[in-house]
């Protein structure tokens, strides 16, 4: 067993994703600006840190296996990369031209789009993704109030109140589908666009409300671009472990089980060890978290949060196979395709450094509510699928020279109507049993990178409040 000296409080952290980097970071640098005498434990069950963001740089090539990019709203991102001395490798893609495939025929997503959300008409009017009909009933919008927004409700349903069927189907659906992968008709509206029952009170309809959002001070004017780092992602999680020099750091390690021990919190491992802890912060997906505690009531909230199962499929061509009529950089598929894939994006065309010339680089997505069976094909099977919708979307032909497929088995929670409560009750139970645990994460508030690094400076802040409460806090 590893005990703690009396005259240090110990953290561990549980997860070693960009949650738990990133929580472990704060912690550390809070300790040393207050001069605490705190030890800081991150405990990762994988053999790397990082979680699924992986980048992969062979043969010229730099393939992200997970996320690839980030839109940074808030600067929250770019905040930590200036503290971590690697603001100078935050890259901005390059001119993006975004398409939706609609009965397999791509098009343009107009100028002004947010959160799949017209908020310039001139654009969204002249655009032929969606008819003049569709376009009509979009501009009711204008004329009918909102009303409060009490309750949670489906965001499908709500879009198709105020825009019609049309701009659901064709625009909003295919462009947040694409981030959040689940139902539309089932996602919460007050977690996926919290923001809309502030500006809802001051505009008109959705279109203005969603345009106010974007217009408000704490939008920054380039949040609309992607973001990664050269390098990839993965730059971001080197420089967080690298600068966690006062930190113990444990791989290939799991945590079995937490439960009380006198004042402190035992953490039961799968190597027959243990630790000792004063604070614990959680980091992992909701149902390892629940695996974590006897009291099974603690977290049974979140039983309430599917889990969908997607892939990746990284593809390298020569540019020779690509039908040069399609110059876009993104597509999103909406439902109306006899297609498999959700979602391509031609990574060299919007990152520099990530195919050597002459080659095109295509991460394409599968796997969504309903249809999570094709991820269970093979390797083989899924790139036969992914090739014959890419020839049919954008003409290729012939063979890939690379392909690399990933698979995230229930791995992307879903937030559907009700999960802000749900996650408020899990938290306020968690909190009333062990009131120095946190819960962070992809599961919660936010599935995004800047939104999970928020969650852990939060968590940072509060577990570090609560220690400094606890009996006999020795500063030296």
């Amino acid at each position: 067993m590893i005990d703690v000296t009396n005259d240090k409080r110990r953290v561990a952290i549980i997860g070693g994703g960009i949650s738990g980097l990133t929580a472990a970071y704060y912690l550390q640098e809070q300790a040393k600006s207050a001069q605490l005498p705190i030890e800081i434990v991150l405990i990762e069950a994988s053999h790397r840190f990082g979680g699924k963001i992986q980048t992969i740089v062979e043969d010229g090539y730099q393939i992200e296996k997970g996320p690839d990019s980030f839109t940074d709203h808030k600067g929250t991102v770019a905040t930590l990369a200036k503290k971590l001395k690697v603001e100078k490798q935050l890259v901005r893609s390059k001119e993006e031209r975004k398409f939706v495939a609609v009965n397999e025929e791509l098009h343009a997503v107009p100028k002004g789009v947010q959160f799949g959300i017209p908020t310039e008409m001139t654009p969204f009017l002249a655009s032929d993704l969606v008819s003049w009909s569709g376009k009509a009933r979009a501009t009711f919008d204008f004329l009918r109030p909102q009303g409060k927004m009490t309750e949670d409700q489906s965001l499908g349903q709500w879009v198709r109140q105020r825009l019609g069927g049309e701009v659901l189907e064709n625009l909003t659906e295919p462009l947040l589908s694409g981030i959040y992968n689940g139902d539309i008709d089932e996602l919460s509206l007050q977690a996926v666009l919290p923001f809309l029952s502030t500006h809802s009170k001051t505009s008109s309809g959705l279109i203005q409300s969603m345009k106010s959002y974007t217009r408000s001070s704490s939008y920054l004017t380039d949040a609309e671009q992607n973001f990664s780092f050269i390098g990839g992602l993965e730059t971001f999680v080197d420089a967080l472990v690298h600068e966690l020099t006062e930190v113990k750091l444990k791989k290939s390690v799991r945590v079995t089980n937490i439960q009380k021990c006198d004042h402190q919190l035992l953490l039961s491992l799968n190597n027959q060890s243990s630790i000792k802890a004063d604070a614990v912060i959680i980091a992992t997906s909701h149902t390892i978290a629940q695996s974590l505690f006897h009291e099974k009531q603690i977290l049974q909230e979140l039983d309430g949060i599917p889990l969908n199962t997607v892939a990746t499929v990284s593809l390298a061509f020569d540019e020779t196979q690509i039908a040069h009529h399609f110059t876009g950089t993104d597509f999103v598929v909406s439902r109306n395709n006899d297609l498999s894939i959700t979602a391509a994006t031609f990574m060299n065309r919007k990152w520099q450094g990530t195919a050597p010339d002459g080659k095109v680089l295509i991460k394409a997505y599968i796997g969504r509510v309903g249809d999570e069976a094709i991820v269970e094909l093979s390797d083989k099977g899924i790139e036969k699928v992914v090739l014959q919708d890419l020839h049919r979307l954008v003409g290729i032909t012939g063979a890939p020279e690379k392909v690399i497929v990933t698979r995230y088995k229930n791995a992307m929670p879903q937030y559907t109507i009700g999960h802000l409560e749900r996650v408020r009750k899990s938290k306020e139970s968690l909190y009333e049993a062990y009131p120095t645990i946190r819960l962070i994460g992809n599961t919660y508030e936010g599935i995004s990178i800047p939104k999970c690094v928020r969650q852990a400076i939060e968590s940072a802040e509060q577990i570090m409040q609560e220690l400094k409460d606890l009996p006999s806090f020795v500063i030296e």
